[in-house]
């Protein structure tokens, strides 16, 4: 049995604003058991661009309020599944074009599925993002890698 992410989706989006957080991302596993991964983070302030932080009690009540809405509304059909409520973490994935700029100066690593200047990886400092194009860092120069072209991307730790 299948599931529609984007209902799923929606209904999480629809509890994480009673609960004064946002949901960066979705994930939907099967294997030995069926996984529902929620990534959740408290939206950043207009004077700064990354979030607070979410903390236990956070997702704790995300995790509730949503699992009853899952059952009423069968958004899950079929066996079993193990709801997980999360923060996305400080090595975080670059999901939207808003990423990007949410979290430009921080060091990020992208794949692309087809190359830009002979390379499908990159890896430098977020320097902004306009029109759908991501401007990445590298060195000693500033690489354009359009949005629609990344297969994945995160960011990177840095002590």
């Amino acid at each position: 049995m299948s599931i529609d992410v984007d209902k799923i989706r929606e209904a999480a989006e629809r509890v994480a604003r009673s609960v004064g957080v946002e949901v960066v991302d979705i994930e939907w596993k099967v294997g030995k058991q069926r996984l529902l991964r929620i990534y959740i983070d408290r939206p950043p302030s207009p004077e700064q661009r990354i979030g607070s932080g979410v903390s236990h009690k956070d997702c704790e009540a995300l995790s509730e309020q949503l699992s009853v809405i899952l059952d009423v509304e069968e958004l899950v059909p079929g066996p079993s599944y193990v709801l997980e409520v999360s923060s996305p973490g400080l090595d975080r994935k670059l999901v939207k074009l808003a990423d990007y700029e949410r979290f430009i100066g921080r060091l990020a690593r992208i794949w692309l599925n087809d190359p830009v200047e002979n390379s499908k990886y990159f890896e430098g400092r977020l320097a902004g993002c306009a029109d759908g194009v991501i401007q990445l860092s590298v060195r000693d120069h500033t690489v354009a890698l359009p949005f629609a072209n990344v297969r994945k991307a995160h960011l990177v730790v840095e002590f």
